[in-house]
């Protein structure tokens, strides 16, 4: 009975040792194939499970007008953060109630970086005051895993508002984070409008990393390597623009309580001196943590002031189009400078097309002085009847006019300068006559346009016929120094001349001098030429 019972517990001695040895075996295995076979994979895992990557934002970069003069600069705001797998969840009445924000918006934040990265600190809530954050410092040692970051947001108290030339900022989206790279993350903000959104990229700048020592549990414990493998932030590029401060002020001064758009541009190079959109909105109230109420109402505003009216407008030309009707008209050989059409109070044919007043026998020069319907009427039968409507189309185009303008203002209109095609499509094959053509004449009919492309328009009148390429910013300079100045297009139409541009030139002059533009611009001291308009949509 001994010697069985003993030799039962050698054997089951034996089958222990085995399945110790075998267990051992197992795990020096896998220890060496961890470490070995597969030091590639698990090392940089190993390294992510003991070191956390801190990120610092950089400053945006200014907005300078043509003079150095600051537009949009930046202050400090104080951002609490949220470590998700720090954080405890009876923490969150708490905090809620600290901050002032709902607990379910709260949680979303941090389910969403429990899904993207449970050790890197989530932004919860920007640009807390003073009060709040002391507030949260004094609860700190209550608050596990929430923390703080000093971040910026803009500034726009330099007596500017260039809510539609600036633009504004708004968080990333989940489908722009995608997009953006792995320089955004949930909570970053970018340009939605405006400079800031065509040339984030510069303003941005790049974010900075430290790496901190942590322990499993994510309990910081130092910079890695004393910093050596940190990198700080670098700053985003400043941005120097054409806009002239002090004539913006006033030209926003002037068009207060006012439902419209307006551009002044240098006719030689395109650069835009002043633009404003009106109503505008408020870019302060939009800036760090956004008025959402604000947001709301400017949203659902019937006078749509998000809408540029400067550039993404589609309105009838009217009698500022005359001039170029004149122009092409000359080069098609319809007329010539001394081509006489005599006013009785309108144009009849068919029925009767109503002028301004009755002006007499008048030439090219004088039916710009007068605004002549009648005369332009005239013209634009003869273009329909003699069969030269795409010719007038292809004209209208090269004067910038039915196409887009390549301004580095995001949601530029392209306008309708019609054709045959066009009319067609519109109103279907036969049930379009020459009515609709003959208004087109005087600017008024499916003809529309924006005040961008009536600037871009009469430059090439003023310039001597060459069609520049509107814009608002002239140089980005770098951290380093380094100016980057931009370089627009500048296109010669080929077929303007001396000849068909001084009768119409002459015409547009005395308009100041003599005609309705007297009451507006006419300055004893500088020579002015222009032309009025008003048109009924």
């Amino acid at each position: 009975m001994q010697s069985a019972k003993k030799i039962h517990i050698q054997t089951s001695i034996r089958v222990l040792q085995g399945i110790i040895i075998g267990i051992s075996l197992i795990l020096v295995f896998s220890l060496f194939k961890m470490q070995i076979i597969d030091y590639d994979e698990y090392n940089p895992r190993s390294q992510n499970n003991a070191l956390r990557r801190e990120y610092i934002d950089p400053t945006r970069g200014q907005i300078l007008d043509r003079n150095g003069k600051t537009m949009v600069s930046n202050v400090p705001i104080y951002s609490i953060t949220v470590t998700p797998a720090d954080f405890k969840p009876e923490s969150l009445p708490l905090l809620a109630s600290l901050l002032n924000v709902s607990e379910r918006e709260i949680q979303s934040i941090i389910d969403q970086g429990l899904k993207d990265n449970r050790l890197r600190p989530v932004r919860v809530i920007s640009d807390i005051d003073f009060d709040t954050f002391s507030r949260i410092q004094e609860n700190i040692w209550r608050l596990q895993g929430v923390s703080h970051q000093i971040e910026s947001k803009r500034s726009y108290t330099f007596g500017v508002a260039g809510s539609h030339i600036f633009g504004y900022l708004r968080e990333v989206t989940k489908d722009e984070l995608s997009q953006f790279g792995d320089d955004y993350r949930l909570g970053d903000i970018s340009g939605k409008s405006g400079i800031e959104l065509v040339y984030e990229k510069s303003l941005r700048g790049i974010t900075g990393t430290n790496l901190i020592r942590v322990t499993a549990r994510g309990r910081p414990l130092g910079p890695y390597q004393n910093g050596d493998h940190d990198t700080a932030p670098v700053k985003g590029s400043d941005i120097t623009t054409s806009i002239d401060k002090d004539l913006q002020m006033l030209a926003e001064k002037l068009m207060q309580n006012k439902i419209g758009g307006l551009v002044a541009m240098d006719p030689q190079n395109g650069e835009i001196l002043a633009m404003v959109s009106a109503p505008q909105f408020d870019l302060n109230k939009l800036s760090g943590k956004i008025d959402r109420n604000y947001w709301a109402e400017i949203n659902s505003d019937r006078n749509r002031p998000l809408f540029n009216r400067a550039v993404s407008t589609r309105q009838p030309p009217a009698s500022t189009f005359k001039p170029i009707m004149g122009i092409i008209g000359l080069d098609l050989g319809l007329i010539n400078k001394d081509t006489r059409v005599f006013c009785a109070g309108g144009f009849s044919k068919g029925r009767l097309y109503r002028c301004t007043g009755s002006h007499g026998s008048v030439n090219l020069e004088e039916a710009i002085l007068f605004s002549c319907n009648t005369y332009f009427f005239d013209l634009m039968d003869k273009i329909g009847t003699r069969k030269r409507f795409l010719d007038w189309k292809n004209h209208a185009n090269d004067l910038g006019l039915g196409i887009k303008n390549g301004i580095d203002i995001p949601q530029e209109t392209s306008g309708i300068i019609p054709d045959s095609s066009y009319f067609n499509r519109a109103f279907g094959v036969g049930r379009w006559g020459i009515g609709d053509v003959i208004n087109l004449g005087v600017g008024q009919g499916v003809i529309s346009v924006s005040p961008l492309q009536v600037a871009v328009m009469i430059s090439t009148i003023a310039n001597g016929g060459y069609r520049v390429q509107p814009h608002v910013v002239r140089s980005i300079t770098d951290i380093d120094g380094t100016v980057t100045k931009t370089v627009p297009e500048k296109q010669k139409v080929e077929w303007l001349s001396t000849e068909t541009l001084d009768p119409v030139r002459r015409g547009m002059y005395r308009v100041v001098q003599e005609g309705a533009g007297r009451h507006y611009v006419r300055i004893d001291t500088v020579k002015a030429a222009g032309k009025t308009g008003t048109a009924q949509n």
